[in-house]
């Protein structure tokens, strides 16, 4: 665990700033409730927690790296973001006890958290998920399959949820046009009766 932390420590005390959200949660925006709570699970340097708080959520936001949650926690500070960072082990046991109206993963997969994931969300939360698949028209994102998605394989893992929106372009049509390497899901957690 240590070396993955320090590789991803090092990778984010050289990155920039990333300005962009998920595609997946800026282009269903409009989804999103007026007020609430969101989690920002693996969030890296935090383009997606920045966006959610940009629009009125009270924002977590979790990663390993202490570097991107320091330089999450500086810029949330000067812009004056509602958004509580914390570096910690991402696990099923780090989502016990937690709920949020929404949740967004963005280019992190562990299968092993699907369950404790929709276990988080409140009644009628939403779920956006955006991550790479072994469909591939170029080398971006990893390369070993256990980071990468099967086809269709969003739609197993969180089939308990409402499924709002789905896509997957795989390698149909013209390859050098739309979302390609990437599935994008929003499901939504039914309200129990």
């Amino acid at each position: 665990m240590d070396a993955l932390i320090g590789k991803w420590d090092r990778i984010y005390s050289q990155s920039g700033y990333e300005a962009l959200p998920a595609q997946v949660l800026a282009d269903n925006v409009f989804l999103l409730p007026e007020v609430g709570t969101a989690l920002d699970l693996a969030c890296g340097l935090g383009a997606n927690a920045i966006f959610l708080a940009q629009q009125g959520l009270a924002v977590t936001a979790l990663d390993i790296s202490s570097v991107a949650i320091e330089k999450l926690t500086a810029y949330a500070a000067l812009q004056g973001l509602n958004i509580n960072a914390r570096q910690q082990k991402i696990d099923c046991h780090s989502l016990a006890e937690l709920k949020f109206d929404v949740i967004i993963v963005s280019r992190f997969l562990d299968r092993a958290l699907s369950g404790a994931i929709i276990d988080a969300l409140n009644p009628a939360g939403l779920l956006f998920y955006q991550t790479y698949t072994r469909e591939k028209v170029n080398r971006h994102g990893p390369n070993n399959p256990d980071y990468l998605l099967a086809e269709n394989e969003l739609l197993g893992l969180f089939s308990p949820l409402r499924v709002v929106f789905f896509r997957d372009n795989g390698l149909i049509g013209n390859k050098n046009l739309g979302l390609r390497g990437e599935a994008q899901f929003i499901g939504q957690k039914y309200i129990e009766t």
